[in-house]
């Protein structure tokens, strides 16, 4: 797996130059403005008006945290797999720097603005957004990206890791779409006249890659279509407000290999990838097709809020044999040819339930999340005598729950525990839990 990444003196002299770009436009500018990307709540408007009069905006946040896991060497999907050795880790999770540049119209429309964030840790620089977008002004409907930004899909992979309560996005959001963002075009219907139902609803539909950023190229010719409709929060009654969205990726990936396998029921018990060199062809493409759903709940009261939410995907996945994870690259085997693909049918949910406790710097968490990677097959199919099913099959269930305590705007603690269970298969190695549980406590620094 590759990022697109900057290290050591190169990365140095990237960060002082547009320091000292920034800091030489800040003394002269007059507008600020923000347009999020990612974010807690899809109500908020397209632009921040904290201050006017600046041209550009710098924002971000660091999350130091300590982790203890339950088993020297875990593997997980909460900052990375632990050291062979270690069992408990010091880490800074995220440490991210965001540019914003600006410009609204003389009647006060937005009009233009370009975006760049990075992502800098102990493990080094990332690039995790660089785009630009533009407003038509004429009918203050329809708005234009192009870049790197996060894919529209669903509602968690859109929320910011700053405003989110558990410290990671599920399993299937980090397996399905590993960094959340992408390379590629979106258009955008968001009426900006706030009057009617429409002011509630938002459009966005756009075509990307499809690897993201865990490759550091486009490997094919085939594009993924992304589109999702949101429904802001709207009051249903007092107090109380409710959202929600649906989303559609229509994607797919160039068959390198002469054989791609597919699942078949063999009877008695036993599936099995089989090859399938008929109905695919050297350069056809092979399906990655998701469909999401999500809704919002929210109900504020005297000590906050208490807030319900639901997202559920499924659909088809194509990946390698050891891994359901969307390829970043096109892997070579030792016989020179490229590595087959596996087709595979899945689907999974978060569940997510806050609720303040005597105010609103008290909050209590809980996250119910599962992935399962091959819905076709259960627990006792994977490593069946005849079976050729491996932990890719592996369907995993991770029940989270923590205290969040917001000091103010600008520091959060975070107190979290992740239960994780597998399926208990006949697969050696998974014929009972193994133990991967993850506790953290973070500290969130934003500025």
């Amino acid at each position: 797996m590759q990022l697109i990444r900057a290290t050591g003196d190169y990365a140095q002299k990237i960060f002082l130059l547009l320091s000292c770009i920034l800091i030489s436009e800040l003394s002269k500018a007059q507008f600020l403005m923000d347009m999020v990307d990612t974010t807690k709540d899809l109500g908020k408007g397209v632009f921040s008006t904290y201050q006017r009069f600046n041209h550009i905006r710098i924002g971000g946040y660091i999350q130091p945290q300590y982790q203890a896991a339950s088993a020297e060497g875990a593997k997980n999907y909460s900052g990375g797999d632990f050291a062979p050795n270690s069992d408990n880790r010091f880490m800074l999770r995220r440490g991210r720097i965001r540019f914003d540049y600006g410009r609204y119209t003389p009647n006060d429309d937005p009009k233009l603005q370009v975006v760049f964030q990075f992502d800098g840790t102990e493990r080094g620089v990332f690039i995790r957004d660089f785009w630009g977008r533009f407003w038509e002004n004429k009918w203050r409907l329809f708005a234009f990206s192009t870049g790197m930004f996060a894919r529209p899909f669903g509602y968690e992979v859109n929320l910011s890791s700053s405003d989110r309560e558990a410290p990671e996005r599920g399993r299937m959001s980090q397996t399905l779409m590993r960094t959340e963002r992408d390379i590629g075009f979106m258009a955008s219907l968001e009426p900006r006249k706030r009057e009617g139902f429409f002011k509630y609803l938002k459009v966005d539909a756009g075509l990307f890659n499809g690897q993201g950023l865990t490759g550091p190229t486009d490997f094919d010719s085939y594009k993924d279509f992304i589109g999702q409709v949101m429904l802001r929060p709207v009051p249903i009654q007092k107090n109380l407000t409710l959202g929600g969205g649906v989303s559609i990726l229509l994607g797919g990936l160039r068959q390198s290999n002469p054989v791609t396998y597919r699942l078949e029921d063999k009877g008695g018990g036993i599936f099995q990838y089989v090859a399938d060199s008929i109905t695919t062809v050297v350069g056809s493409k092979l399906p990655r097709n998701y469909g999401g759903v999500n809704a919002q709940l929210k109900w504020r009261h005297g000590w906050g809020a208490t807030e319900l939410r639901a997202e559920y995907w499924a659909g088809t996945q194509t990946a390698l044999e050891n891994s359901s994870e969307t390829p970043g690259t096109e892997v070579v085997l030792a016989s020179g040819l490229f590595a087959p693909n596996y087709i595979r049918k899945f689907d999974g949910a978060f569940i997510v339930l806050l609720q303040n406790i005597v105010s609103e710097k008290h909050q209590l968490g809980v996250k119910l999340d599962w992935y399962d990677p091959n819905t076709r097959v259960e627990a006792f199919h994977i490593g069946a005598p005849g079976s050729n099913l491996n932990a890719a099959d592996i369907k995993y269930t991770t029940l989270g729950f923590g205290y969040l305590f917001y000091w103010d705007e600008n520091f959060k603690l975070t107190l979290w525990f992740d239960r994780v269970w597998n399926e208990e298969t006949q697969l050696s190695g998974y014929t009972s839990d193994v133990s991967d549980n993850i506790s953290t406590a973070r500290i969130q620094y934003r500025f």
